[in-house]
């Protein structure tokens, strides 16, 4: 009899991360059928998706509000179709705000609940803990910190290292690379990723392109090439790079891990980016700008003042940040050329960067997570 699998992810980061861990537990166990909100990656992966919620792209306040009604509306349809169906089992990636609010329905609904990628309640308050506590069966975490964390306070933790330390990697040679976007490994590549939300791309790769005409004036011969997001459209990288002014820049559709492997440093919006650079091994500055709204909530609520996901797992700054007001061409560009300028500090960032990596755990996270969930399907 198969078994009816609900799993819900809310942004990119979460939909590639529940598309890996489904085909990893569709290898370990016949007869199990995934239904609920994702992406494109959850949908290839055989998720009957009920609303792709990443297209929503909610990042703060501001955007939670605006999309208020739709985000109820898809609420009560997915306790519908969970309610309608014999559901074995529900697996949520990450997106706390609605998962924990789905996980308290579910508790209601003796359905065993499965949260896959943790809240960041070391920086938000450690009040979801009691809710996770409370409605979670289990949950499966990314670092080591996070288990200590969660088990100090009676949750069922359970470190399985991070899926990323296996996946992000480059899918062709330097040379093929290079050719490709018609580099040279004579002058110095500059990666610029400006996140994979619209709202992001708009707010930051102007700046990004600004601090790179900077940075073009002192370093004659620098090549710069923008990461495209490839579910985003064309039109919004290319109002902010066909008429830079930037001499040498190009646009990469997709293959951010490749362009990444041969640049020599990368300009980074906050986010799972950050961590997928480190694991790469580039050095890097991070930035990030969002509304006014969405700021002040933010200085309200979180615990910690650092952003960057690398400096969370290491416990303090080793990649500069430059948020908000700071968050400027002038500022970018001073960081990014006194690093790339400094062979003293080019190393001790890759050194803390080599730590970073080493922390998320050996390959094979997402068997492992499924080796974890496969007992509750018995």
């Amino acid at each position: 009899m198969p078994k009816n699998i609900l799993i819900v992810s809310g942004e990119p980061s979460g939909d590639l991360h529940a598309s890996n861990l489904v085909k990893e537990l569709k290898k370990s166990k016949s007869g199990l059928e995934f239904f609920g909100l994702g992406g494109n990656l959850s949908k290839e992966a055989g998720v009957e998706i009920a609303f792709d919620i990443s297209k929503l792209a909610i990042v703060g306040l501001v955007d939670a509000l605006t999309n208020i009604f739709t985000i109820g509306k898809i609420f009560r349809g997915i306790l519908r179709r969970v309610d309608s169906k014999k559901c074995d089992l529900a697996i949520l990636v990450d997106y706390p705000g609605f998962n924990l609010r789905l996980a308290k329905e579910l508790k209601k609904r003796d359905i065993p609940v499965i949260y896959y990628i943790s809240p960041q309640v070391w920086a938000w308050g450690e009040n979801r803990i009691e809710i996770i506590k409370k409605c979670v069966t289990k949950i499966l975490v990314f670092f080591k910190f996070e288990e200590e964390l969660y088990k100090k306070n009676g949750v069922n933790a359970q470190f399985i290292g991070h899926p990323l330390a296996e996946k992000v990697k480059a899918g062709a040679s330097q040379d093929q690379i290079l050719k490709k976007y018609s580099l040279s490994d004579s002058g110095p590549i500059i990666a610029l990723l400006p996140g994979s939300r619209a709202t992001e791309v708009k707010t930051l790769l102007n700046i990004m392109v600004e601090a790179a005409k900077l940075i073009d004036k002192e370093l004659p011969g620098a090549q710069f090439v923008v990461a495209k997001y490839k579910n985003l459209p064309l039109e919004l990288y290319e109002s902010a790079t066909k008429h830079s002014g930037v001499i040498n820049i190009r646009l990469a559709d997709g293959d951010a891990y490749d362009i990444l492997s041969v640049s020599g440093f990368a300009i980074v919006a906050s986010g799972t980016a950050t961590l997928e650079t480190a694991i790469i091994g580039t050095p890097f500055v991070i930035t990030y700008r969002t509304n006014l709204v969405n700021y002040i909530a933010y200085k309200i609520v979180a615990k910690i003042k650092i952003l960057g996901l690398v400096n969370w797992i290491a416990g303090r700054i080793i990649v500069p940040e430059f948020l908000q007001y700071d968050a400027t061409p002038e500022k970018l560009a001073g960081a990014s050329l006194e690093i790339i300028r400094s062979g003293s500090k080019r190393t001790e960032m890759l050194a803390e960067l080599k730590k970073v990596r080493d922390s998320l755990g050996a390959p094979g996270a997402s068997s492992r997570a499924a080796a974890a969930i496969l007992p509750y399907l018995q």
